[in-house]
């Protein structure tokens, strides 16, 4: 084990880092070093938005990953050789954003009979129902379309994705029952 790598071991552990994380820095760094055939710390600002680049189009690498890279070397510089570190010389790239997944009748189906209790049934049924019934035309609000299908932002079954479904499906129900009510005060 070399000296630069134990000291980033030793700053990573002491800060508790998750294993995980420290595992990926460290590979992070070694790949820095052997991409330029030289010790890390040789190394500066030009060598690293070189690697960046190549990252990205040699290597065909997702925003996320290169950041996940960008904030090893960013530790290794600025915690453990207590170096200046500047953004502007390499800035992070844009988060990727995933679209949703929209889901079929048929999987909406699948996600209803998966309930493991009939409470459970009978919240995903009342939701899919609020959120796929289409509204009628004079109350439904400007900015919310009914949707023949529900969108979810994956295609497996998680507690996170149940909930930003309520999330979802309770401001939806929340806006579409405020528009019926100023409706209503505006008729009366």
């Amino acid at each position: 084990m070399t000296h630069l790598r134990k000291m980033m071991l030793e700053e990573l552990q002491r800060r508790n880092y998750a294993e995980t994380t420290i595992d990926s820095y460290i590979r992070a760094v070694e790949d820095f070093s052997r991409y330029f055939n030289c010790s890390p710390d040789r190394l500066g600002p030009r060598h690293i938005r070189e690697y960046q680049a190549a990252l990205f189009q040699k290597r065909k690498f997702s925003p996320n990953t290169v950041s996940q890279h960008l904030a090893a070397l960013r530790f290794f510089y600025v915690k453990t050789l207590k170096k200046a570190w500047s953004i502007t010389e390499t800035p992070y790239p844009k988060k990727a954003v995933h679209l949703p997944t929209i889901l079929s009748q048929e999987e909406v189906a699948r996600l209803i009979d998966a309930a493991l209790t009939p409470y459970h049934r009978a919240l995903l049924m009342t939701l899919t129902r609020r959120v796929l019934a289409p509204l009628p035309v004079a109350s439904a609000p400007r900015r919310v379309r009914a949707h023949p299908e529900l969108r979810l932002p994956g295609q497996s079954q998680t507690c996170h994705q149940l909930a930003t479904l309520l999330s979802v499906a309770r401001r939806s129900c929340n806006s579409a029952d405020r528009t019926r009510q100023v409706r209503r005060q505006q008729r009366e």
